[in-house]
């Protein structure tokens, strides 16, 4: 199972040059799975940045993985998380989410780097 975080995910959209490392697991939508919590922050930004409409498009490719919903579970392994990994919040419930499935989290957020199961590129 693959998870790409929110960075991620804007970055492939973009076509940015670090697309290329989220295509795999984003397109590999049979082993994706998709934190609620991506989808929100994802919608936002591209809600900010374009438009609703737009948004909309981008929540519909998000869904062909298996969306992930925030249950209380996760919620409190996120917080455990969260404070002994100094996450913050978000993040935390992206990593909490990832661990509970056993997928490998895609990031380039320096918050996750080092973190077991998680695969970094710099963003630089």
């Amino acid at each position: 199972m693959n998870l790409v975080d929110s960075c991620g995910w804007i970055e492939y959209l973009s076509g940015s040059p670090l697309s290329d490392f989220y295509s795999e697991p984003i397109e590999n939508t049979d082993d994706l799975i998709v934190p609620v919590v991506c989808i929100m922050e994802v919608f936002k930004k591209i809600f900010l940045e374009k438009n609703e409409n737009i948004a909309l498009q981008v929540v519909a490719h998000m869904r062909q993985g298996k969306v992930i919903p925030l249950t209380e579970s996760i919620g409190l392994a996120a917080v455990v998380y969260g404070i002994e990994k100094k996450l913050p919040l978000a993040d935390s419930i992206i990593y909490a989410t990832g661990k509970a499935a056993g997928a490998a989290i895609y990031t380039q957020d320096e918050h996750f780097r080092g973190l077991d199961n998680v695969r970094f590129i710099s963003a630089t």
